[in-house]
């Protein structure tokens, strides 16, 4: 079931005050925070103030505030399309909210929330970009926090390309159809050579780059990123992932990747769902390597998003494949992969100096027949292997093992829907594993990491597996049971 997500209480809009008065009342240092503020805009300044503190007359000399110095009456707020009660008298700030409110003003009140329609953000001023930042008067430090990272973040040089991007949104609207090909080239103006004229301050250059590119007939290339979505929680996707799911135009993913993932991919983008979940395969690996490459060829940036890491067991190789023959472009952009989510839940160390310095990934699905497939034989030597589809060939995995002489003893460790807070962790050892196979109550994906290494994992938050097994064997006539389940 989807995470509900928390509703806002005060929700931000950005409200027109070009040539509007706006009305603050009070002659101290809130006065002129909300004055500071505020003269960031073209708005009119009406600040009223009886008494006016020195730093207050100062800024109203320098920016042209209007000023009406007399004593607080409802009238001076008459035409603002906002008010700010900042006399730090609780009296008169009531008073200055309940005349606003009768007259139809939006009020904000400083420090005085109850008494506010409206909040002032902490606001990052690139115009004509703004970006606002509320707590819904909650916590301001924290909002001056974000501001001054997000203000770091941005080049400063921002606003004067929005304002170029004004500029030639006519033309674009006329010369491009609507959707992809407007959409590249938006793209590749904010992200190409326009941008990087206007950060060299070429303004003329930059204009001439978008003139180019806006008239230039070139046909879309199609573009397919085989990225991994990691093991489920939407934070422990990369930043490269992040990016390229807001310039996809498709979204192509699989059954096993959340729908906060995918959430997290432009909301216009096209999300077709290929299945690939056991009992649910939606579309064959043929039928998805041909999307893709039909995809491609109509031009289409496309995420093709993997659960995990694409290059682990993802099928990936196929799909490149047939890119690779269809001579469309691809790229490939790696995921964490679910035994690192395994491991991480459990504090787990895949390797450990001493005990185990190799790793073995596999499905466990090449057990059948008399020969011991080679990543058996690394077990036996001391190597960590996670086992992928753990739970539906468990009690295979540990009779093999135990016949081919892994101690029954040996440290296992199973995570189902590992890195998500629905977690649940088991811990045991080789010869409890067969337990797995009837836990009918694990419906989510399963992995097992099996080796010396488990035994330094923290199993404070894990249960064990022994109190699953439908026997009193023991572990002896549990590796017996289990070995048995494999002879021929």
């Amino acid at each position: 079931m989807p995470h509900a997500v928390p509703k806002l209480n005060a929700f931000p809009v950005f409200v027109r005050v070009e040539g509007e008065a706006v009305a603050i009342v009070g002659g101290g240092d809130e006065a002129l925070a909300k004055a500071r503020l505020i003269g960031q805009s073209s708005a009119v300044l009406r600040i009223i103030a009886q008494n006016a503190e020195p730093e207050l007359l100062a800024f109203i000399a320098q920016s042209g505030a209007s000023h009406v110095a007399a004593a607080y009456d409802a009238s001076q707020l008459v035409g603002a399309v906002m008010a700010f009660a900042a006399s730090g008298d609780e009296a008169l700030d009531r008073r200055v909210a309940a005349d606003a409110r009768r007259l139809g003003i939006p009020v904000n009140a400083v420090d005085r929330p109850e008494l506010c329609d409206f909040f002032t953000p902490a606001l990052v001023n690139r115009a004509p970009v703004a970006i606002a930042i509320g707590t819904e008067g909650a916590g301001p430090v924290l909002a001056q926090l974000l501001r001054s990272s997000i203000d770091q973040m941005l080049s400063p040089s921002l606003g004067s390309l929005a304002t170029l991007a004004a500029s030639l949104r006519g033309a674009a609207e006329k010369l491009l159809p609507k959707g992809n090909a407007r959409r590249r080239f938006w793209s590749s103006f904010f992200q190409g050579a326009p941008a990087h004229a206007v950060e060299a301050g070429q303004l003329s250059q930059a204009h001439d780059a978008a003139v180019d590119l806006l008239l230039s007939n070139a046909p879309a290339s199609g573009h397919i990123a085989l990225v991994g979505a990691g093991p489920g929680a939407e934070d422990l996707l990369t930043l490269r992932a992040h990016r390229l799911l807001m310039e996809a135009d498709v979204i192509v993913h699989d059954a096993l990747v959340p729908e906060a993932v995918v959430a997290m991919g432009r909301r216009d983008a096209e999300r077709l769902p290929v299945g690939k979940r056991k009992g649910c395969h939606t579309k064959s690996q043929a039928e998805i390597n041909a999307l893709l490459v039909e995809l491609g060829q109509q031009g289409k940036r496309v995420v093709r998003l993997k659960s995990g890491d694409p290059l682990v067991f993802g099928r990936a190789g196929e799909e490149m494949a047939a890119l690779r023959d269809a001579g469309i472009a691809y790229e490939v952009v790696p995921g964490v992969t679910a035994a690192f989510a395994a491991a991480a839940d459990f504090e787990l160390p895949l390797t450990l100096r001493g005990v185990s310095s190799s790793m073995v990934f596999t499905t466990g699905h090449d057990l059948k027949g008399n020969s011991l497939p080679d990543w058996a034989k690394l077990a036996i030597s001391g190597a960590t292997v996670a086992v992928y589809m753990g739970r539906s060939v468990a009690a295979e995995v540990a009779g093999r093992l135990i016949e081919a002489g892994l101690s029954p003893d040996t440290a296992v460790a199973v995570v189902e829907n590992a890195s998500l807070a629905n977690r649940r962790r088991f811990h045991g050892t080789l010869a409890d594993l067969p337990s797995l196979e009837a836990r009918g109550d694990l419906s989510g994906p399963v992995m097992t990491i099996i080796g010396d290494a488990v035994a330094g994992a923290n199993f404070e938050r894990s249960e064990p597996l022994a109190a699953h097994r439908h026997d009193d064997l023991g572990h002896e006539g549990a590796a017996i049971a289990a070995t048995e389940r494999v002879q021929p």
